[in-house]
C-alpha cells in the first residue's frame, strides 16, 4: 500500500532567497540520498514540489509545498524516523522554518473507503 507524505512550510520572513533555493533542491534531492539500509539503493518512489503559486489567497503563510511517494508504510517510517539523509536535511533546514505541516495518506485506502461509500 502506497504512502503520499505531504510536507507544508512557511518560512521566516528573512530568508535569504538563495537559501530557500538551496533547500528546495536538497528536499528533492533526498529522492537519490535516501537509501533502504539494507539494499542501499533509494526508496523514495517520487519527490515533487515547489513555492506556491495559488491565486486563493488561502495559504495562511504557508509558501512551499512537497509530495514525497513511498511504496509503503515501511519505507515512509524509515525515512520520517531514522533515514540519515533526511535526519540531516531536517536539521539543516530547521533554522529556517516558522512552520511546518505534514499530512500523510495512503491513496488505495481513501479510495476503497471512498468506493465502499458510493455503493
Amino acid at each position: 500500500m502506497s504512502i503520499t507524505h505531504i510536507v507544508l512550510l512557511q518560512l521566516k520572513p528573512d530568508v535569504d532567497p538563495a537559501a530557500i533555493q538551496q533547500a528546495s533542491m536538497h528536499f528533492l534531492s533526498l529522492k537519490d540520498t535516501c537509501v533502504n539500509p539494507t539494499s542501499k539503493q533509494p526508496y523514495i518512489l517520487k519527490i515533487s514540489g515547489g513555492s506556491d503559486n495559488s491565486p486563493e489567497g488561502l495559504q495562511d503563510g504557508i509558501s512551499h509545498a512537497f509530495v514525497v511517494e513511498f511504496a509503503n508504510e515501511a519505507d515512509r517510517d524509515y525515512y520520517v524516523k531514522e533515514d540519515p539523509a533526511h535526519q540531516m536535511f531536517k536539521q539543516q533546514v530547521g533554522p529556517l522554518l516558522q512552520k511546518i505541516q505534514v499530512i500523510d495518506f495512503a491513496p488505495e485506502l481513501f479510495a476503497k473507503a471512498y468506493s465502499k461509500s458510493l455503493a
